[in-house]
């Protein structure tokens, strides 16, 4: 196991109530764990105590058997490597130059680029299939190649545990699909992944486990199959849905329209 998080809860400064209350989660290598539910409901916060980013007022979160609050950060940024939902890239960096950074986690900002580092910075690139794309400057790049360029730079830190923030944020459906493919892939070769993700039907196809959140509180964790009930759904998201299986089995979330009134 390489993270556990046990009755996780979290307060933020003067807030009347827990964001977070009474959370489990765990990830063991070779798993794509998925966490989703509205908005407001507690995600990024529990991004952020699992990252020992925000103070546990309640539980523990522990990686590799050791509380996440005891690890320095630069061994923890060697463990886990983050891809935040947003970012600014104020400077005209080539993608190998901001893939390289990733290893700034290995040493040091100041320090200069090894043989072992430039090998690290390729493979990275070749897993995220952006070699091609090394010498184009980061504002040139779509959507897609951004976010597998920003992929790469994670994998370049060599991290046992991946954690994505919305990683398919303004994505059009085929670059939604390619990303949560090399997500896929990566996991196949033993990397722990935990992606937070508003689209229901990407995860429920991708994921081996979820946790749905409503209100800082845990609504439903298991198989996709297990968590992904109309019933269940409708009351959380506050508009009905009906859930319909693929070919393949994976359930999906189909949203209705309201009922229609009475006519004159």
């Amino acid at each position: 196991m390489i993270l556990r998080a046990e009755s996780v809860s979290v307060r933020y400064p003067a807030a009347p109530a827990d964001a977070l209350a009474g959370v489990d989660l765990s990830l063991s290598a070779g798993e794509l764990v998925a966490v989703a539910g509205p908005n407001g409901c507690g995600k990024t916060t529990l991004v952020r105590a699992l990252l020992g980013l925000v103070p546990v007022l309640r539980g523990t979160v522990t990686l590799d058997g050791k509380p996440v609050a005891a690890w320095r950060r630069a061994e923890l940024a060697q463990a886990v490597a983050l891809v935040p939902q947003r970012e600014e890239t104020p400077f005209s960096w080539r993608v190998e130059a901001m893939v390289g950074f990733g290893r700034y986690a290995r040493r040091g900002a100041l320090s200069p680029m090894t043989s072992e580092d430039r090998a690290a910075v390729e493979r990275a690139l070749e897993r995220c299939d952006v070699s091609m794309l090394a010498r184009r400057r980061v504002e040139t790049l779509s959507g897609g190649e951004w976010q597998r360029v920003r992929i790469a730079r994670a994998l370049a830190q060599e991290p046992r545990l991946l954690v994505l923030d919305e990683p398919t944020a303004s994505l059009d459906l085929g670059h939604e699909m390619e990303l949560f493919e090399l997500v896929s892939g990566l996991v196949a070769e033993g990397l722990a992944a935990l992606v937070v993700s508003h689209h229901l039907n990407l995860v429920a196809r991708y994921a081996g486990r979820m946790l749905l959140l409503d209100d800082g509180r845990a609504a439903a964790a298991g198989p996709p199959a297990a968590v992904l009930q109309a019933e269940l759904l409708s009351r959380v998201f506050r508009w009905p849905v009906a859930i319909v299986a693929l070919a393949e089995g994976a359930p999906q979330v189909v949203p209705l329209r309201p009922a229609a009134g009475p006519r004159d």
